[in-house]
């Protein structure tokens, strides 16, 4: 865990605060039913915001306790031209794949997949989770594959919490995992398709931080706990709640309430600017892309799970 003296943040925030961005719009989630019946909240996709390009979709498993038999997940499905990024905070997933792939993913863990040309994929409660029941927590997001890639070999990321970088203000007032890109200095040590920036900001009250953003990148904040104010005017969100910020600048700013602690996903991403065609768990540019992915999962050309 990596320290940034408070001369240093000061430093950074000096530089870029002249180029800090307006917020656009505050989504309040919306909840939703997913795989074998568990519950999400989800900012986008709904019917006021599609997407936010490159991002597609935005799933926020809410903490939850289960008693014994009750957690649930997502049986086999398949995927195509796109990645799923899982980050669980509490309980555990164990995933499988049509390419004798399996694992468990853990508190703090990500699992960066990228389904390209085609996989079939399960996410299912860990054993311990599904016998003894216990507290569940967690993201998904998707994030599109440009033309080039949504073709290209399936490849996984399994990234224990041990080995994604944080750093922490010498203060102690400020937390960051670096999932992808980088912040105060860190970078992190997942490869993506794209340029992404995808962060978890923890800010103890009043704390401040200023997120350096490329000014391309379109930017939201997702509060996962807690009450802050975002951008420029000191917009107001809360948990539950999606910040989309405006291209007029480039970094981003957030600061937590003074007698609440704040919790926030930070995504940035370099928009595609590409046809987007989609249908359930296919993503690809064009409807007859579709209907091939379609057919090939119909016809078992994409694999099972054995």
């Amino acid at each position: 865990m990596k320290k940034m003296s408070n001369v240093e943040n000061k430093t950074i925030q000096n530089v870029i605060s002249e180029k800090l961005r307006s917020v656009k719009e505050v989504i309040t989630s919306i909840a939703a039913t997913e795989g074998a019946g568990f519950q999400i909240r989800r900012p986008f996709p709904t019917r006021t915001l599609s997407y936010v390009d490159p991002f597609l979709l935005l799933d926020h498993m809410a903490p939850v306790d289960l008693g014994p038999g009750e957690a649930k997940g997502a049986p086999d499905h398949p995927h195509r031209g796109f990645e799923t990024v899982t980050y669980m905070l509490e309980g555990q997933f164990e995933h499988r794949d049509s390419a004798g792939n399996r694992g468990v993913i853990g508190p703090g863990d990500v699992q960066w997949m990228t389904a390209g040309g085609g996989v079939v994929h399960s996410e299912m409660p860990g054993e311990d989770l599904s016998k003894n029941g216990g507290r569940l927590h967690g993201f998904q997001i998707w994030v599109n594959l440009p033309a080039c890639d949504k073709m290209m070999k399936p490849r996984y990321q399994d990234i224990p919490s041990s080995k994604i970088p944080v750093v922490v203000s010498d203060d102690g007032k400020i937390q960051v995992k670096v999932i992808a890109g980088k912040s105060m200095g860190q970078e992190a040590v997942i490869d993506t398709r794209t340029p992404i920036t995808y962060l978890h900001v923890q800010l103890k009250p009043g704390a401040k931080l200023v997120q350096e953003m490329p000014a391309e990148f379109n930017t939201i904040a997702y509060v996962v706990e807690g009450r802050g104010n975002f951008g420029t005017e000191g917009v107001e969100a809360h948990t539950d709640q999606l910040v989309l910020f405006e291209h007029d600048g480039g970094s981003i700013s957030l600061e937590a309430s003074k007698d609440e602690s704040l919790s926030v996903l930070i995504l940035g991403g370099l928009p595609l600017n590409e046809p987007v065609a989609r249908y359930g768990p296919f993503v690809m540019n064009t409807e007859a892309q579709i209907v091939e992915a379609m057919r090939d999962y119909q016809n078992g050309r994409m694999g099972v799970i054995e």
